[in-house]
């Protein structure tokens, strides 16, 4: 079990148009992935979601709140001693293309972790090849074609799959799949998806899915939870299939309506939610960060900071949380090709 309270992390900007100023990447997020379970970190670039699945994966400190794995606080441990933890926590990179190194073969690439965890769990060296072969098995590759190869050998959809073995060479607990489909051929996609959601179900991993794309999300996580990103903090977070088909803020309906689908296939009766402007870079934070993109604001909202809760009033008692004054259950229709 993995619990964040209050991850906050700003990165310090200097020089540019703006000149030298502090950029809010998260603000207080709070999240939990269960053992086995699947969560989706959603929302637009900038939003904050990689930065927090780089937390989640070690990779990158953070200012304030803390992280707690299997009940032990992160923050008490010296860094050394935090390596075990997050070596059960393992990042699928975005761009297979830069995330293998192009003058190591395949068969060098696993090996080197394979030796560690050889060392780890007392097996013999010879285990190391065995293991190699099993597991570019388990991804769904020919281990006697790829293992002699260099990357530039191999087609993007290899490589993803290269760079998934290589994170279970460490047996984690965890898989971090940042945008893990985002530079593979459409064609190629699913495959992806489909080998994730088969590795969660055989093996029992838990799967931190970092996307945009909300279909990805469900495909990957239908059982799992959903956190919708904007600006570093959480404005909605429920079960996946839940905020699918009711959302209840308006920055995930806009994020739904985004959607294209074919002409004909819109289901009757839903409306879109289109934001009134883009986001703009340095804006202030004194009221709701939506709130001068969303078409459903008010003055409260350019005032005040909403709280992730459950309290609509009247009529809106919703199984997910959000942070919005003004939530509306909306049947979201995408936006047809061709408008």
């Amino acid at each position: 079990m993995i619990t964040g309270t209050g991850i906050t992390k700003i990165f310090k900007q200097r020089g540019g148009v703006l000149g030298a100023r502090e950029v809010p990447a998260l603000r207080g997020v709070d999240f939990a992935i269960a053992k086995g379970g699947a969560v989706s970190f959603i929302g637009e670039s900038g939003s904050g979601k990689t930065t927090l699945g780089r937390i989640v994966a070690g990779l990158e400190t953070h200012d304030a709140g803390e992280i707690v794995i299997d009940g032990v606080p992160m923050s008490t441990l010296s860094h050394r001693r935090r390596q075990p933890y997050f070596r059960r926590i393992q990042l699928i990179h975005q761009d297979p293309y830069s995330a293998l190194n192009p003058t190591r073969t395949i068969h060098q690439t696993l090996e080197a972790p394979l030796r560690l965890r050889a060392r780890q769990t007392g097996r013999p060296r010879s285990w190391v090849d065995g293991r190699a072969a099993e597991l570019l098995a388990m991804v769904g590759i020919d281990p006697g074609y790829v293992l002699p190869r260099y990357p530039h050998q191999l087609s993007g959809g290899m490589r993803q799959r290269v760079v998934i073995a290589r994170a279970l060479t460490m047996d984690p607990e965890v898989l971090v799949a940042d945008e893990a489909v985002s530079m593979i051929d459409v064609s190629l996609r699913l495959g992806i998806l489909a080998l994730l959601k088969d590795l969660r179900e055989r093996l029992g991993v838990g799967v931190l899915f970092i996307t945009h794309d909300i279909a990805t999300a469900r495909y990957i996580g239908d059982d799992g939870e959903l956190y919708v990103l904007y600006r570093g903090q959480v404005v909605e977070r429920g079960a996946t299939e839940k905020i699918i088909a009711d959302p209840v803020h308006p920055y995930t309906q806009s994020l739904l309506s985004a959607i294209p689908v074919l002409h004909g296939l819109e289901r009757p009766g839903a409306e879109r939610v289109v934001p009134r402007e883009m986001q703009r870079e340095g804006e202030p934070d004194g009221g709701c960060l939506f709130a001068r993109r969303c078409p459903f604001s008010t003055e409260r909202c350019e005032n005040e900071m909403p709280v992730l809760g459950r309290d609509g009033g009247p009529g809106q008692e919703t199984e997910q949380e959000y942070a919005c004054f003004h939530p509306k259950r909306r049947s979201v229709i995408p936006v047809g090709v061709g408008e």
